[in-house]
């Protein structure tokens, strides 16, 4: 299923970006296992797009363990046997007026019988225009209502708790949806529910990007949204749970930081200006708001 969501993405993108094409790297994980990545460069409408599928096993140490769940394992051992398979995507478009988009879902087993699935998707502009907001998680609110009417509200709330910047005091971005250690109910109800959500990422963020993917910008524009890659770095290598485990498990380097942009932006004690569409956006990472 990850395999022919990353297939038809990836032919979406192209389509949209009209130009570049995405360049496919398996490998092969030294200690099980191994995967597909995809990854897209220097395109009319992406600076860096990546969906990579990774299938590994092994052994796993605690600190690993406890970066890809927080409850339902045996902890008892030093070195955990584990599977996981995994879809992971993040889009950094050109254009400040076009957000950035990423989604994961995987499926993670342990000794023991133990599983849960977890992921995602969720999105990073850089200014705040509502009714591309309101698309975007209306979208993932229909996903949702489809398999229980109780996942949308709680797996919003727990995207915006997830993807805060705790030294920031602020979010990534806009949120979306985001679970982890799910694994109450059958298992082909929660996979069914995975696919019906990586099926309509692009659905959910492919008008936005055909929306705004001619917008004139300006160097102030670009600049801002420079900073806000900068935020999303920081997430990403500090917190963002894929990342951790990934390095703490001997993945593949390219593929585990195919996530940070190509270039971002740090600038001493920076703040928007009071009223300003930038100081409008940084409300809407600091205070979560209901879009739908």
């Amino acid at each position: 299923m990850l395999r022919e969501a990353q297939l038809s993405i990836c032919k979406a993108i192209e389509d949209i970006d009209g130009g570049a094409k995405f360049q496919e790297d398996a490998w092969v994980r030294d200690t099980g296992g191994g995967g597909m990545s995809r990854v897209l460069g220097n395109g009319n409408v992406w600076e860096k797009a990546g969906v990579n599928l990774s299938v590994v096993h092994g052994t796993m140490p605690q600190e690993a363990l406890r970066a890809a769940t927080e409850r339902g394992v045996n902890r008892g051992q030093d070195a955990v046997p584990f599977s996981a398979c995994g879809l992971s995507c993040v889009m950094h478009p050109r254009n400040p007026h076009c957000p950035t988009m990423h989604f994961n879902y995987r499926l993670f087993q342990t000794a023991g019988g133990n599983w849960w699935f977890g992921g995602g998707t969720d999105i990073t502009p850089s200014y705040l225009v509502e009714e591309d907001i309101k698309h975007f998680h209306g979208v993932y609110k229909d996903v949702c209502d489809r398999h229980d009417p109780e996942y949308y509200p709680k797996f919003k709330k727990w995207a915006d708790e997830y993807f805060l910047i705790k030294h920031r005091g602020e979010r990534r971005g806009l949120g979306g949806i985001f679970f982890d250690d799910l694994n109450d109910r059958d298992p082909n109800e929660i996979f069914e529910f995975c696919k019906d959500a990586v099926n309509h990422v692009v659905a959910a963020y492919g008008p936005i990007i055909e929306k705004h993917k001619n917008d004139s910008f300006t160097e102030e524009e670009k600049r801002w949204q420079q900073l806000r890659r900068g935020r999303y770095a920081e997430f990403n290598l500090v917190y963002d749970r894929g990342t951790i485990f990934g390095l703490k498990t001997n993945g593949r380097t390219e593929s585990i930081l195919m996530s940070l942009p190509e270039t971002a932006r740090w600038e001493y004690d920076h703040h928007p200006e009071e009223g300003s569409p930038e100081a409008e956006f940084l409300d809407a990472c600091m205070n979560p708001r209901d879009w739908v």
